[in-house]
């Protein structure tokens, strides 16, 4: 039986977060459905611009997605302190974006505070706490994601019923090298699918995004940042993009497990993540398969299981064997 969500997300111990949706029917979420010859391919286009729409509204942050076939994968960064810094106008703002509030919050929105009564007041300071909270919910963030898509393809496609397998999997990314090993198995999604064959070609994933940035010296304006040497407020992801990218053209190339990385960078940040040239493959390769719950070393994982009121550590052999 499925855990209940509560005890999948624990900001406390991590802000990291992979999740995965799937598409329930035979036809294809994108691309194109050999059998009947119909093109799906330009929903990838409206499952990018959601993401994108959600990550500028919501307090999380978009570390590495893939727009598969018949599957979405998300790495997400919930940024929980952010929200606690938005004003009640903000929270209202950013929650309106998605849905249409109540009348009492509509009218405090078009006439400020003055033009209310102190009991409607109240409810709109309660209404203002519960949309603080959704916006650092994965919950809401994936359902605001996959509803969305669920209701074009449906509508497009002229049936009703089920679009996708089930609400989402979720699984906490405990620490740095579980983070790494994710975005990667991620990023290089559709290299391994053979869809694509360069981090350039890799159509509608971060990577692309993040190296099409670069060539026009621009920051990619719906991700979360790497690590750089100027000083920021806002959390960044711990390691650099260069490195990053150094490491995932390292893993794409490499043909023989126990080749030396061509390039100081991607063999300094395995270095500086503690893991060898082994695990590293296999569990980029395999991430899915060795991780099926909570990611990161073993004792991240009884941590975490102990702050959850969890029984169990699923996997914990496998973290201990690729990740301790």
């Amino acid at each position: 039986m499925p855990l209940p969500r509560y005890k999948q997300v624990n900001t406390e111990i991590t802000p990291y977060y992979h999740c995965i949706s799937r598409c329930v029917r035979q036809s294809y979420l994108c691309g194109k459905d050999h059998k009947t010859g119909v093109n799906y391919e330009h929903r990838r286009k409206w499952i990018k611009e959601r993401l994108h729409a959600l990550s500028e509204a919501f307090a999380i942050d978009l570390c590495a997605y893939a727009i598969m076939h018949n599957h979405v994968h998300t790495v997400l960064h919930i940024a929980k302190g952010r929200a606690e810094g938005w004003s009640m106008d903000e929270v209202l703002l950013r929650w309106r974006m998605f849905y249409k509030c109540p009348p009492v919050v509509q009218r405090y929105l078009k006439s400020g505070k003055e033009q209310l009564s102190e009991s409607e007041l109240i409810d709109v300071k309660a209404l203002t706490s519960t949309y603080r909270n959704r916006l650092t919910s994965i919950s809401w963030f994936m359902k605001l994601l996959n509803e969305y898509v669920a209701r074009r393809a449906n509508k497009e496609d002229e049936c009703k019923g089920y679009f996708w397998e089930r609400r989402f999997r979720s699984q906490a990314i405990l620490d740095d090298k579980a983070l790494a090993s994710v975005m990667a198995y991620v990023d290089l999604n559709p290299i391994r699918a053979k869809i694509a064959t360069t981090l350039e070609g890799s159509s509608y994933t971060t990577i692309q995004y993040r190296l099409n940035a670069a060539k026009a010296n621009k920051k990619p304006k719906f991700l979360m940042s790497f690590n750089t040497k100027s000083s920021s407020n806002q959390a960044q992801i711990p390691f650099t993009l260069n490195d990053y990218i150094a490491l995932l053209k390292h893993s794409m190339n490499t043909k023989t497990v126990g080749s030396k990385p061509n390039d100081k960078r991607s063999f300094g940040l395995l270095k500086k993540l503690g893991i060898n040239e082994k695990s590293w493959r296999t569990v980029t390769s395999n991430f899915e398969t060795l991780f099926t719950g909570p990611a990161g070393t073993a004792d991240a994982m009884t941590e975490f299981a102990v702050a959850c009121g969890r029984s169990c550590r699923p996997n914990v052999r496998n973290a201990e064997k690729y990740l301790s």
